[in-house]
């Protein structure tokens, strides 16, 4: 699971708050607003990059999908994903990219289980297209402290 970035500024509002306590130990204090401040500044690199993110993740999973419909054996699968692969992102707000994302890649999911049991060459190639973009997909995601 992870974590969206207004539940992590309002779980840090409450670590503010409960810091802000008299009764609170100064050691106890300075860990707790120690990770509160490294994760604001985590939170902050996110947020920066999400929706450029999503935006470019959506589009490359939309072209997947619509190589996905010309060779999907399936007729339902086929009608869903080039519907979706069809469409767009209505706007830029990050919960937006979001839904559109996940349902990208719910369609991702079963491609790739139709590929995974396919042997055809067309199917292996794009099978392997997915890979790589999952890869490029991790890689977009990592932030500036990443050890690789």
């Amino acid at each position: 699971m992870k974590p969206s970035a207004p539940q992590v500024l309002a779980d840090l509002a409450g670590l503010s708050m409960r810091n802000a306590a008299p009764d609170v130990a100064p050691a106890a204090r300075a860990g707790q607003l120690g990770l509160a401040a490294l994760l604001l500044g985590l939170a902050a690199e996110m947020w920066d990059g999400a929706a450029d993110i999503l935006v470019r993740e959506n589009a490359a999973l939309r072209a997947l999908l619509a190589d996905g419909a010309a060779l999907s054996e399936d007729g339902a699968r086929r009608r869903w994903l080039s519907e979706l692969s069809a469409g767009g992102d209505g706007g830029l707000r990050i919960s937006d990219l979001e839904a559109a994302n996940a349902e990208l890649k719910v369609a991702l999911i079963a491609l790739h289980a139709e590929l995974e049991r396919r042997s055809d060459e067309a199917a292996r190639d794009l099978e392997a297209r997915v890979w790589d973009e999952l890869a490029r997909s991790t890689e977009r995601r990592k932030l500036s402290g990443s050890p690789c």
